[in-house]
């Protein structure tokens, strides 16, 4: 199965930068995950498309917010309960490494359609 999971700073205003321990556990986390982690990055909030009351609303681009997205990773695994494993030893070298961040890691079931239609 694969899953996606994003990374959103709460308090962008009062944790600004990480420090340099969290970002060498988390390295050090990722090679543990090794071939199981396929992909990770870095994500800015770029804006929105909406459509409400047949109305199309665009917001955006952003300058600044009061919630920052900082980033994503790209799971395969073989069960929900490992993602929600590896999620909360993520954000616990947060809480350990940078206790003043606050944030929250949004974990998405990635399901994939085949879009060329029958064979």
């Amino acid at each position: 199965m694969k899953f996606l999971t994003m990374v959103k700073t709460l308090n962008p205003e009062s944790a600004t930068n990480p420090p340099p321990a969290l970002m060498a556990a988390i390295v050090q986390l990722g090679m543990e995950a090794g071939a199981r982690m396929t992909e990770t990055g870095g994500m800015a909030l770029a804006g929105t498309v909406t459509t409400r009351k047949g109305q199309m609303v665009t917001d955006g681009p952003y300058a600044e917010a009061k919630e920052q997205v900082g980033g994503y990773a790209i799971y395969e695994l073989d069960t929900e309960a490992e993602i929600v494993t590896w999620t909360q030893r993520f954000v616990d070298l947060h809480r350990r490494h940078w206790p003043e961040w606050d944030g929250e890691v949004t974990i998405l079931h990635l399901q994939q359609f085949n879009m060329a239609g029958p064979q």
